[in-house]
């Protein structure tokens, strides 16, 4: 990797390991920045870990910035990426694909799209090779995806499909944003998934809407009692195509507070990922639902 270090004003160092998103140069990151903070370094203030790349903010008066630029090039060298166990979590995320809500919101702005005259998933499907939306939807639930990062909004998860590079889905976000976009609203922008977390603004191409909130301010429900944020970097998430009696059936569940994400503790290492990706998936897929 040709990392870049560089200092952001007296407080932050922001490392980039890789001009693009890959499965590599995230797990890389993930893996420095785990074992930074496992390091308990005094005086860093926060660990900000991204799709290829990170930022420490730390306090300049306790911690010496030549000396925490050093540590980190040394985590570096020395860590093996591939090598790291990484304790995650496999997920079952219900979306409602082709849904009421987030079709009249993306019907609205179809002078900002590339395609007006056809629907997002019309578009992208035709765009990425598939004869029609029902073979993009199955491309997109076939394979589990990677959760690389969380931001831009509280709680959006930024995710990865773990499939060959070749197979990888890629759309544009839209030519000017929307000003509106659905609560729940599941979308594709660029090689990455992401689940709207509130009600808001947004470009991402829009394919569906997912019952289930992954961002609870009241932290009501059981799988938000810790954190007000579902998602966790590091988290595998498997898209799966629901009915409408599905949803409205998990929408009655989180209005009565008993709604849980179907999902299982799991470790992995980089290197069993990238030695055979589609072997790995379907071990995912195996372990979610039957194992």
């Amino acid at each position: 990797m040709n990392t870049l270090y560089e200092y952001g004003g007296d407080e932050f160092i922001f490392v980039q390991l890789s001009e693009e998103m890959s499965l590599e140069s995230n797990f890389a990151g993930m893996a420095i920045t785990r074992k930074l903070k496992e390091k308990q370094v005094e005086g860093i203030l926060d660990i900000c870990p991204s799709n290829a790349s990170y930022m420490v903010r730390f306090d300049p008066d306790v911690l010496d910035p030549e000396v925490l630029m050093n540590e980190l090039k040394e985590i570096e060298r020395t860590i093996d990426p591939l090598d790291v166990t990484i304790s995650s979590r496999l997920v079952d995320v219900p979306v409602l694909f082709e849904d009421p809500w987030t079709h009249e919101a993306l019907m609205r702005f179809r002078d900002r799209h590339q395609d007006p005259e056809a629907t997002d998933l019309q578009y992208s499907a035709r765009i990425n090779g598939y004869a029609n939306t029902d073979d993009f939807i199955e491309a997109i639930t076939r394979s589990p995806f990677l959760v690389s990062m969380i931001g831009f909004v509280p709680g959006l998860p930024w995710c990865f499909q773990m499939v060959p590079r070749e197979k990888q889905i890629e759309v544009p976000k839209y030519v000017r944003p929307r000003t509106f976009t659905p609560e729940r609203a599941f979308g594709f922008g660029g090689a990455f998934s992401v689940i709207y977390p509130v009600q808001g603004a947004g470009g991402y191409q829009l394919y569906g809407i997912a019952p289930a909130p992954i961002y609870q301010k009241e932290q009501t429900l059981p799988d938000f009692k810790d954190s007000m944020v579902f998602p966790q970097q590091g988290d595998i998430f498997r898209y799966r195509s629901i009915t409408r009696d599905e949803y409205d059936d998990i929408r009655k569940q989180v209005d009565e507070g008993t709604f849980t994400y179907q999902k299982k503790a799991f470790t992995f290492t980089p290197g069993e990922v990238l030695g055979d990706l589609e072997s790995f998936s379907e071990s995912v897929m195996r372990r979610l639902y039957h194992d």
